[in-house]
């Protein structure tokens, strides 16, 4: 998995295929991933980097920790 810090949304979207979760999907203004009842909107940076702040939101929102986003 890639170190906790300032990452593109290509790799966002792989780590979170690692973690179980499909998609993105199109849906209203943002893509979004889903694993079984859990739907998490993807943010669109717009060719620049997610932020750690936002990282740090949407690992909350998708249950995975630092320790396992790290570890895996």
């Amino acid at each position: 998995m890639p170190p906790f810090g300032p990452i593109r949304r290509r790799e966002l979207i792989a780590a979170l295929r690692a973690f179980g979760f499909s998609g993105p999907y199109s849906g209203g203004r943002h893509q979004y991933m889903q694993r079984g009842e859990l739907v998490l909107a993807i943010p669109n940076p717009h060719r620049s980097e997610i932020s750690v702040g936002l990282l740090a939101i949407l690992l909350r929102q998708a249950g995975i920790t630092r320790r396992e986003w790290e570890r895996r």
